[in-house]
Formats: structure tokens, sequence, C-alpha cells
């Protein structure tokens, strides 16, 4: 009698271990008005680390839904680059407004989005440009996340070089780093 009660104690907390867990993983993450803001990196050299580029980028978001986030990211780039005619340093930056939704409501959430801004500085043409982004946002903590992004941005200076830039001028730009709502 005492293995059958044991049996069926044991039995009521492992059914109500499910719910604990999905009720946990719903306090996870942004609610309507809330905040968010973000600070990503990136970088690259070359195999013999004599030219070489970082940057980091900033996010200040505010969601307009539970999965919706409207913002503004400034990114800022740092180059060395050596080569036969060149050898110099080189900043740059861009800002630019964003739109991603995300899907889901775990601890894992990935979103699509897009921006549209400029870009300026050392060893870039001074231009607008549209892009499209995706990537994946792991919360850690109920309000803690890290995030991994990945752009492709198209160049353009004025409205007749938009429709262009959409076949010929782009860029990829790849971000990981930690964020926050509030």
């Amino acid at each position: 009698m005492i293995r059958l009660n044991t049996a069926a104690i044991t039995l009521c907390f492992l059914g109500a271990l499910p719910m604990a867990a999905s009720a946990q993983s719903s306090t996870v993450g942004p609610s309507q008005g809330d905040k968010e803001f973000s600070l990503s990196g990136t970088g690259s050299s070359d195999r013999n680390m004599d030219s070489g580029s970082f940057g980091v980028s900033g996010d200040l978001g505010w969601y307009l839904s539970d999965n919706l986030v409207a913002g503004v990211r400034q990114s800022i780039n740092y180059a060395s680059i050596e080569g036969e005619d060149i050898e110099d340093d080189f900043w740059n930056g861009s800002t630019r407004g964003y739109l991603n939704y995300q899907f889901l409501n775990d601890r894992a959430r990935p979103f699509v989005g897009g921006s549209l801004g400029g870009i300026y500085g050392d060893g870039v043409k001074d231009s607008a440009f549209a892009g499209l982004e995706t990537g994946l946002k792991y919360y850690v903590r109920p309000k803690t996340y890290f995030i991994g992004r990945v752009e492709y941005q198209f160049f353009f200076s004025d409205s007749d070089d938009a429709s262009d830039a959409f076949q010929d001028d782009g860029a990829w730009a790849y971000t990981v780093g930690l964020g926050y709502n509030f």
C-alpha cells in the first residue's frame, strides 16, 4: 500500500512538471510596451592578422505588440588594412531604423525584419540603404537574451539608384551580442 501511495504521489509530481515548466516560460521575454537595449559586436581579420576590422552596434527598441519591435540601431566600425597600395585605418558608421517580427514565445525567438538608414565615413561611399534581416534571440534569464543577427543591405545614393541596388550593390552584416528588456 505504501508503494502504491508513493508511486501515485510521484506520478502527480511528474505530471505537474510540464505545467510548471510552461508556466515559467510564459514569463520570459517582452510584453507590449516594453523596451529593449542590446549591444552587439562583429570582427574579422586575414589569416596573418595583418589586416582586420571590428565593430559595435547598439539597438534601442520599443515593443508595439508582444512580437513586433521597432527601433533605432547605431553601428561603428574600425578597419586596419594593409596591402600593396593601402596602409591606413578606416572608421565608418551607420544609423538605421528597424522593424522586426519575433516568432514563438519561448526562450528561443527567431525573428525577421527590415531596416532603412544610411552609412557614412572613411573608405565607404556615403549612401542610404535598405536591408532585410533575420536572427535569433535566446533568453537566458526572463529579461536577458543573447542575439545573433544577419543583415543584407542594399545601398543607393538616390531614388534612381534604389531599383538597381537590389540587383547589384549590397553587403552582408553579421552581429552577435547581448540584450535586455525593460
